[in-house]
């Protein structure tokens, strides 16, 4: 496990002789968004109305449904996902669960604690 320092929003992730290696947190989202994407049974990610109006706002392009939030070296993950019609939610759920833990932690060596999974819709299938 890296340890990081929460700057703003982004996080260190290694502090050495060489430098720092710091992680945005929209980079952070991002890499779950993806995940979540990839398991059969997830339609689309689905962001809040607030999420929404600061995207177009902002001109940033945001993490669609997923919130990242990392607490004394412990991350935690929130996504909302509109799965296909056809799913079972609690399979699709733990996959989902599964993936983005193993992404996130391999990908950044932040420890991810928990995946919330939020169902907000049902979709046609991809």
């Amino acid at each position: 496990m890296a340890k990081e320092e929460n700057k703003g929003s982004s996080y260190v992730i290694k502090k050495d002789d060489l430098g720092l290696v710091v992680i945005a947190e929209e980079v952070v989202a991002k890499i779950a968004g993806m995940a979540a994407l990839e398991v059969e049974g997830v339609a689309a990610m689905s962001g809040n109305n607030t999420t929404d109006m600061i995207g177009k706002l902002s001109g940033a392009s945001l993490a669609r449904g997923v919130r990242v939030e990392v607490e004394d070296g412990v991350t935690t993950i929130d996504l909302i996902l509109v799965l296909t019609y056809d799913c079972s939610i609690p399979k699709v759920s733990k996959e989902v669960q599964e993936k983005v833990k193993a992404a996130i932690e391999n990908m950044t060596g932040l420890e991810v604690s928990d995946v919330n999974v939020k169902i907000a819709g049902v979709g046609q299938s991809r």
